[in-house]
């Protein structure tokens, strides 16, 4: 029977590196906060229990770990990673199993590899080891000649031979929780930053005659983020990550390079996404679909068939129903298309509900707010809006009917109606030649 695990997240960094007045643990990664990221891989390996670690007056740090279901314990001093860790003690007051200890900044850490680390320190430390390209101030992971975690050296405290490791540490701790604080007890400051690390939980639990393992975890995995430059490196990797598993389960990429993905992005088989495509969180694409290039989509759903663009944006709310068309600079938001509705060129769809097979005209808009509420427009089944009609809400047009072009409509349009709502036209010929002649313009 597996042991219940916890997870203590270290955000009490200051990030001053980032320099933001952001807190760095909530800078977003494939449009979600790492902070959440790092919540998320608690919850999918199983935690029952989420401490995040903060530092005094975090209080967006606190808040959102609060709204993402973690308890807050606060690090009242910045004196090293053991003694975040130990923040955490009375936050899992008789708790009885598994702890991970992971990294708010390391986003793109896989529910697997956490899984191994936590199965390498089932019966005493786990510890997860990379090897980068350049070991640089990563702490070092000496192996004993079994293979086993002997101990770790913080780079600023490692000897040459050490130094000249490439088996890395990736920040991330696993012990049965009691074990644990048990160590962390033990932990004294005497290195050369005067801190309580965290590693030294290792060469204690050896010395206890307790078993000390390393779980390996791929580089692109583990990477820290501490300055804009290494968050766009760690955007970078998770797009890469995103467009391969798009491509494998079946989605047509035209120009993978080119297309964004947000952390929930969710595309069906035989979708197709053309270049320059954005997704930004909430968006599902159903299979046989087709986005087109430069278009922008958020919190959006496009059904089956439909197809979307080029240079349309979907806003929060837009659902595009089977074999809609959504065209050219066509902005929908909270709005529903039927199947087979289109709304070909120009125009804007807000807060509407429009039935199938209805056709939006060029220039289109519905005039959903008044300046203190929004309102909502409804268009039935197979209705025709002419060419720039302006559509006051609240306001229906029924099913069949038809809307003159230019109309400004305010008021309901029964069902197979047609409604005219402009000025009619005055013709007076010879008007414009004598205009131009008054003005001396003969030529035009």
């Amino acid at each position: 029977m597996p042991q219940p695990r916890a997870a203590v997240i270290l955000a009490a960094g200051q990030g001053t590196r980032m320099k933001s007045a952001v807190p760095k643990v909530l800078h977003t990664v494939g449009g979600r906060p790492m902070l959440a990221w790092a919540l998320a891989l608690a919850d999918a390996v199983g935690a029952e229990r989420k401490v995040v670690v903060a530092a005094p007056g975090a209080d967006e740090v606190r808040a959102a770990a609060t709204a993402l279901g973690a308890t807050v314990a606060v690090q009242d001093k910045p004196l090293g990673t053991g003694h975040a860790v130990n923040a955490a003690r009375d936050a899992l007051a008789g708790f009885a199993g598994d702890v991970a200890v992971i990294c708010a900044d390391t986003p793109l850490i896989r529910p697997e590899t956490l899984t191994r680390a936590l199965e390498a320190g089932a019966e005493g430390v786990g510890v997860l080891g990379f090897e980068p390209e350049e070991p640089g101030a990563y702490g070092r992971l000496v192996l004993d000649k079994d293979g086993d975690l002997e101990r770790i050296v913080e780079a600023k405290d490692a000897a040459p031979a050490e130094l000249a490791l490439r088996l890395c540490n990736a920040g991330v701790m696993t012990a049965p929780a009691a074990l644990l604080f048990e160590l962390l007890a033990k932990v004294g400051d005497d290195n050369a930053k005067g801190e309580y690390y965290l590693t030294d939980v290792v060469a204690l639990a050896r010395q206890a005659g307790t078993r000390a393992r390393v779980a390996r975890a791929p580089a692109d995995e583990v990477l820290g983020v501490n300055t804009k430059a290494e968050l766009a490196r760690a955007e970078a990797a998770f797009q890469d990550r995103a467009r391969a598993a798009a491509l494998a389960a079946g989605v047509t990429l035209i120009a993978p390079e080119s297309v964004y993905f947000s952390h929930d992005t969710e595309l069906g088989p035989d979708a197709t996404v053309e270049p320059h495509v954005v997704f930004g969180p909430g968006v599902t694409i159903e299979s046989g679909a087709r986005v087109r290039a430069f278009s922008h989509l958020e919190g959006a759903t496009v059904r089956g068939g439909a197809e979307v663009g080029p240079f349309a944006r979907l806003r929060p709310g837009a659902d595009i129903g089977a074999g809609a068309k959504v065209g050219n600079f066509v902005e929908i938001k909270n709005a529903t298309l039927g199947a087979g509705a289109k709304a070909g060129h120009l125009s804007y769809l807000g807060d509407a509900v429009i039935g199938a097979k209805a056709n939006i005209g060029a220039g289109t808009i519905t005039c959903n707010y008044d300046g203190v509420a929004k309102h909502k427009t409804v268009i039935g089944p197979g209705a025709f809006i002419g060419s720039d009609t302006a559509l006051v809400a609240p306001v229906t047009v029924g099913a069949g009917a038809y809307t003159g072009s230019g109309s400004v409509i305010t008021s309901d349009v029964p069902d197979d109606a047609l409604a005219v709502a402009r000025g009619r036209q005055k013709t007076i010929p010879g008007w414009a030649a004598k205009f131009r002649a008054k003005k001396g313009n003969k030529d035009g």
